[in-house]
């Protein structure tokens, strides 16, 4: 069932309803992504658990006149989803930028009971401050987004086995964007600190990342309470679409553990 909730600065924010049961898994894509990337976890899931996924601001078919692009905006977008469902208990599934957006939001929303982090947060102690991600990526977008969709981020996104159609159709979803929108989008993670939120989050974090980069226990261990991790292997930054029937295993015994 296609809704629309409202955030805190009147963006109608789209999400889709399917399946029933407990807990609710509240799925969040990330940069320039859509719900739509989680087809095959709506799926594989639809008899066992409520799911909901999410359009953030300025993504899919969710608003995208936002004046100011914060953290704390995509938070209150994930809270406002929340808040709108029948669901006494919820775990946020976030991958990559969204996943600091998930320890943020479960701050103000106590039916949180459980994170979920897909290929992202591996190493809180490596901060990527704005002026690096202005140096490093946006020059690129601005001079040239379609080279640095097509040959530049291809070299951190993905990995050698990646299939040939998940890479084209994520350029192509990239590339639908204009230059400077996909920068507002994106800029938020650079802005916030992202340590001291964790920090705050007492609730179990799990993580479920490709072996493409490593990630590093003790260092996020520091800040979130409660974190552990799995590894799906061969895969590059989005698990999910690389090796959908792998993920949905481990992704399933993850949110058991979890209950």
């Amino acid at each position: 069932m296609e809704k629309y909730a409202v955030s805190s600065d009147g963006q109608k924010i789209y999400y889709q309803e399917s399946g029933s049961g407990n807990p609710t898994i509240i799925f969040i894509h990330g940069w320039l992504g859509n719900s739509e990337w989680w087809k095959d976890q709506l799926e594989y899931f639809n008899d066992q658990y409520h799911m909901v996924t999410v359009d953030l601001a300025g993504h899919g078919k969710s608003d995208a006149s936002r004046q100011d692009w914060t953290s704390t905006r995509y938070a209150d977008d994930i809270k406002a989803v929340a808040d709108s469902i029948n669901s006494s208990e919820i775990i946020l599934v976030g991958h990559s930028m969204s996943g600091a957006y998930v320890l943020e939001a479960a701050l103000q929303l106590p039916k949180v009971k459980s994170l979920i982090l897909i290929d992202t947060l591996k190493n809180l102690d490596e901060y990527f401050s704005e002026e690096q991600a202005e140096q490093f990526l946006f020059t690129h977008y601005r001079s040239d987004f379609k080279n640095a969709v097509e040959n530049i981020l291809p070299q951190y996104l993905f990995a050698e086995k990646t299939p040939a159609a998940v890479k084209e159709r994520l350029q192509s979803e990239f590339l639908q964007n204009e230059p400077e929108m996909a920068i507002s989008l994106l800029m938020p993670l650079y802005k916030t600190d992202f340590r001291d939120i964790a920090k705050q989050v007492q609730i179990p974090v799990r993580a479920i990342n490709s072996d493409n980069s490593p990630t590093h226990l003790e260092n996020n261990r520091k800040y979130l309470k409660d974190y552990d991790y799995v590894t799906i292997t061969e895969t590059g930054h989005y698990p999910m679409l690389e090796k959908p029937e792998e993920f949905n295993r481990i992704l399933d015994k993850v949110i058991k553990e979890l209950r």
